[in-house]
């Protein structure tokens, strides 16, 4: 133990708060990494370039180009981190031996190997469908007018559900699957009530069978890239039928509008919503997908999860494919981050904040709110990453660079 953490340990007792109590905490603070920064989005069925919504810029030098070097970029990326984390797939991310299987064709076999990588290196797996980058993404998916189309999405989200009960199964940890189609018109739209009624429709038939190793999810946005006039699964859409079916909104911090807060949504959605699952990312202006770092709409959404008590009730996972940073390098710094922010929420001394605000004190209320920024809350941190037996400060650069020098860049 070292005596930066011994004195911050100090500075925090004497404001009635555990550091042991929140670095326990923080270990078992799981993210879901998600798999698609290491190769820019681009999965391995071999398509185009990406439509449906979807756009990521950028051209550093060695990302991914298959499955064995996807899975070796995470893994480095994984002992840089501290802690014991997750790993988002996406539908498109699966092995398929160099063949063509179509969206409505993908089986649990495709995912097998995933599974036995779970497995060998304890890093449990949650699943996405893919509505994006196929002929038939069109604008439309789930809501497209036509049943052809529309049944062949719905079973291609059917399948996927499928998959994720196999590896929840598998891992013995329920998968946590998110449905995020990008659906939507470009310009003006009279149809709108049809639309969002296929597609409610479409999600009715989705979830007819039960499973019991997953969890469903579904995520709402403003708008998408192309699409900017109309979104059929937006925000209230979504809100409306998690809190009417028991499903799990996702909050993606990068779909809301530039003023909005998504931290806001935690307290409202949590009184009728079972639990919440959350991507992370740092939109600059609105989805841009920047790496998240430890700003204030990060800090915000985990203190608002700590303050409601609901730890236990929401799944914390990233999202952002910047392809202009070097990408190991991206997993790192928008992990850390994250980790960062939510142990700045375990040591805010929230009990007397609590109290001063009910007794109308704003000054009270305001001073150790300022105050816990400048606690020593990094000493703590940074002894959770020699716990973890993981570089302390900055000092992960150093094997970033050398992963770029002697993997990444002979790419």
């Amino acid at each position: 133990m070292s005596k930066m953490y011994e004195l911050a340990r100090e500075r925090y007792a004497a404001l009635g708060i555990d550091t042991e109590k929140a670095l326990a905490q923080l270990q078992d603070f799981h993210l879901s990494m998600h798999c698609w920064q290491a190769d820019d989005v681009a999965g391995f069925e071999a398509t185009g370039d990406l439509t449906g919504g979807i756009q990521a810029t950028g051209n550093y030098p060695g990302k991914a180009r298959n499955i064995d070097e996807l899975r070796a970029d995470i893994l480095k990326a994984k002992s840089l981190i501290p802690g014991k984390h997750r790993l988002n797939l996406h539908e498109i991310y699966g092995e398929f031996g160099g063949q063509k299987v179509d969206r409505d064709e993908v089986d649990v076999k495709h995912f097998q190997g995933w599974m036995d990588w779970s497995r060998e290196n304890d890093t449990p797996l949650d699943f996405n469908s893919t509505s994006f980058s196929h002929p038939k993404s069109g604008n439309l998916s789930l809501s497209h007018p036509d049943k052809a189309i529309r049944d062949f999405w719905i079973e291609h989200t059917k399948r996927c559900r499928t998959i994720a009960d196999a590896i929840g199964k598998n891992q013995g940890d329920p998968c946590i699957m998110n449905v995020w189609v990008h659906d939507g018109c470009k310009d003006q739209s009279v149809n709108h009530y049809m639309y969002r009624a296929l597609l409610k429709d479409s999600l009715d038939k989705i979830f007819a069978e039960k499973k019991e190793n997953m969890k469903d999810c579904i995520e709402g946005k403003v708008f998408g890239i192309g699409l900017e006039s109309f979104t059929v699964g937006s925000h209230d859409f979504y809100t409306a039928y998690a809190a009417k079916n028991g499903k799990i909104p996702t909050i993606d911090t990068g779909h809301y509008h530039p003023t909005e807060s998504p931290a806001d949504k935690v307290s409202a959605l949590l009184q009728f919503v079972p639990e919440l699952m959350l991507h992370v990312s740092r939109p600059i202006r609105w989805d841009s997908d920047h790496v998240t770092l430890m700003d204030d709409g990060t800090l915000d959404l985990f203190s608002e999860i700590v303050r409601a008590g609901a730890l236990e009730r929401v799944h914390y996972g990233l999202d952002y494919f910047d392809g202009a940073i070097n990408r190991i390098g991206a997993y790192v710094i928008g992990s850390r981050a994250a980790q960062k922010c939510m142990l700045r929420a375990l040591l805010e001394p929230t009990d007397i904040i609590r109290r001063y605000e009910l007794e109308g004190k704003t000054a009270q209320v305001l001073t150790y709110l300022e105050e816990a920024k400048a606690m020593p809350w990094g000493a703590v941190y940074d002894e959770f990453c020699e716990r973890n037996n993981v570089p302390v400060g900055e000092s992960y650069l150093k094997e970033v660079e050398a992963y770029e020098k002697e993997v990444t860049l002979k790419r």
